[in-house]
This record gives C-alpha cells, sequence and structure tokens, in this order.
C-alpha cells in the first residue's frame, strides 16, 4: 500500500511511479489518496497501455483507494 496523501503535490506521480516501476509483473499496488486519482489513470494509460488493470476500492469523497495490478506479460 502506498498512501499518498501526505505527500506534496508535486511529488505524488514520481513517488507512486517509483513504487510502480519497481513492482514485478503479477503484482499490484494499493493506492490511497485525498482526491479522485484519475490523472495518474491518464498517466498510465498514456505511458503504460495495456500492461495495468485499474480498480476503485474506495471511491470518497475524502479518500479514494485504487487497486492497479502490473499485469503479467505474455511470453512471445
Amino acid at each position: 500500500m502506498i498512501d499518498v496523501r501526505q505527500f506534496a503535490p508535486a511529488v505524488k506521480h514520481q513517488t507512486i511511479f517509483g513504487v510502480w516501476d519497481a513492482l514485478s509483473h503479477g503484482s499490484w499496488l494499493l493506492l490511497v489518496n485525498d482526491h479522485d486519482p484519475r490523472t495518474l489513470y491518464y498517466q498510465l494509460s498514456a505511458e503504460y497501455a495495456g500492461q495495468f488493470e485499474w480498480t476503485y476500492i474506495e471511491k470518497g469523497p475524502t479518500r479514494w483507494q485504487v487497486q492497479i495490478d502490473k499485469r503479467v506479460r505474455e511470453s512471445s
């Protein structure tokens, strides 16, 4: 779990992407935030299209939780 509510807005995405990059395929992270992290979803979609699944666990009004699964790579 990564709770980014205590991080300054300027470092939230940087921190999340650091955790994301360290995850092995088939793993997931639980993100906790104080607002809907949809801009993160758009950024992940642009940079990692087809490589993740996004599931809201809790949707506000003061806390959002999202499970982000890092899909297993298909072997060629």
